[in-house]
């Protein structure tokens, strides 16, 4: 027996062949608002490579982190440089009875230059260790780029999932709704139970508080992904409601350790801060030599000399030489040293435990990646098809009172929960994928 909300009516219409081509002729030059708002609804669908660049070009964060390391890399020429000269100018032996330059025979208004100098090899020490400063600042930025692009693919998939579990809800809402009025009308004629009636409302409001769930959970991921991409956190998200379902193979895993080892730039990070570190040390212990000052000075003389010399007075040219001595190094420099050697083997510990981390971090994402793909295929070639039939069965089988209504509501629910499962393990697997990239630090990840 088939039952339809609207019974069809006939009509007699008499419109002429042209007032039907006009009609066209208008909708198709000015298009109805609906159709206005579904275009652009559609052009404002953001992919997955077009979220992306978005992050990459407009995150914050990932702009303070670039603005850092230019910063850093101005400051190896300034280091390695040798400080400015100092020019003086001096009054000497002045007179404070008259203040007559000619009065007494040193009084001289001098003239110098005085010039610093660090004991050879200090400035390029220090030059050399903030260039490894600036190159772990830089590798800094690239890692920080990894992070951004992983986090904003695994919010990107996460709405994804949601989308199409919020589909898969309000479809089995109507589902539900059929089912509702298929056994309210069993129940009319004396073929069903009140309690199938009342057990699919129940399972109705279930639906219903699922995608209050939902859209309250997709509301806050879309908020984070915003953020990532330096927008409002309230502005909608929009994504293509299809996108490539083929989940790739990896590379083996050894291959992926020898790839993080080289492309990793948090690796490489470490590396130019263990440089750095070692070039501090060479520098504390140059700290143990002395450093210079050199300067020259040129005095000038009025007045004459005693009659006995005769002739106006000579100006003065004088030399200077001077260097600081480190004779409290058992206090500074010595300590100095060891504080230098201690922070150089903290930094090589703390590259071995995070090449380790790293490591561990491919293997888990590998591990799920995996885990994801063999359920996504068991799910999308198995289950959901076997669960289709059943239900189909399952419902055939109740319109002629064959089966129960608690059985083909188990069935409905069952592939309800393995069509979530399908779009779940799809975006788990692309967010394993995202992880590995990242613990890789390149996108060829595959074979």
């Amino acid at each position: 027996m088939r039952h339809h909300l609207l019974e069809p009516h006939n009509f007699s219409l008499n419109i002429s062949r042209q007032t039907v081509v006009l009609v066209l002729l208008v909708l198709v030059t000015f298009p109805p608002a609906w159709v206005r708002q579904a275009e652009a609804k559609a052009e404002k669908h953001l992919t997955l490579q077009a979220t992306v660049d978005l992050a990459i070009q407009d995150n914050p964060n990932l702009d303070e982190i670039l603005a850092r390391s230019e910063a850093m890399a101005a400051i190896p020429s300034q280091v390695g440089t040798l400080p400015d000269p100092v020019i003086s100018f001096n009054a000497l032996n002045m007179p404070t009875d008259s203040f007559d330059m000619s009065q007494e025979a040193m009084t001289q208004m001098q003239f110098g230059l005085t010039q610093a100098l660090p004991f050879p090899g200090k400035l390029a020490l220090r030059e050399e260790a903030s260039s490894f400063a600036a190159k772990a600042a830089a590798d800094n930025v690239d890692e920080a780029r990894l992070r951004l692009v992983q986090n904003v693919k695994t919010r990107w998939w996460q709405i994804y999932s949601l989308d199409h579990a919020l589909e898969i809800v309000e479809r089995n809402r109507e589902l539900f709704r059929q089912l509702i009025q298929i056994a309210s009308i069993k129940y009319e004629v004396g073929k069903g139970l009140q309690q199938d009636v009342l057990l699919a409302q129940l399972e109705l409001s279930k639906l219903h508080d699922q995608k209050i769930k939902l859209i309250g959970l997709r509301s806050k991921i879309v908020a984070r992904l915003n953020r990532l991409i330096d927008r409002h956190a309230n502005i909608e998200i929009s994504l293509p409601a299809q996108v490539p379902t083929k989940l790739p193979a990896i590379a083996d895993e050894t291959l992926l350790y020898r790839k993080a080892e080289k492309s990793r730039p948090l690796l490489r990070q470490l590396r130019n801060e263990v440089a750095g570190a070692k070039s501090l040390l060479s520098l504390a212990k140059k700290d143990l030599y002395p450093d210079f000052k050199v300067g020259a000075f040129y005095g000038v003389r009025q007045g004459d000399n005693p009659p006995s010399v005769g002739g106006n007075r000579s100006d003065f040219l004088s030399v200077k030489l001077s260097m600081n001595l480190p004779v409290f190094s058992a206090r500074k420099q010595d300590k100095a040293v060891a504080q230098k050697s201690s922070e150089l083997q903290q930094k090589i510990y703390n590259q071995q435990d995070t090449l380790n981390g790293v490591l561990m971090q491919i293997s888990e994402a590998a591990a799920d990646f995996k885990r994801s793909k063999e359920q996504f295929l068991l799910v999308e070639s198995g289950i959901i098809p076997q669960a289709r039939q059943t239900v189909d069965s399952m419902l055939s089988g109740y319109q002629v009172n064959k089966v129960d209504f608690l059985n083909l509501i188990r069935s409905q629910i069952t592939l309800l929960s393995y069509e979530n499962r399908y779009w779940q393990s799809l975006s788990e697997a692309n967010q394993a994928l995202a992880r590995l990239a990242a613990a890789v630090g390149e996108e060829k990840i595959y074979e």
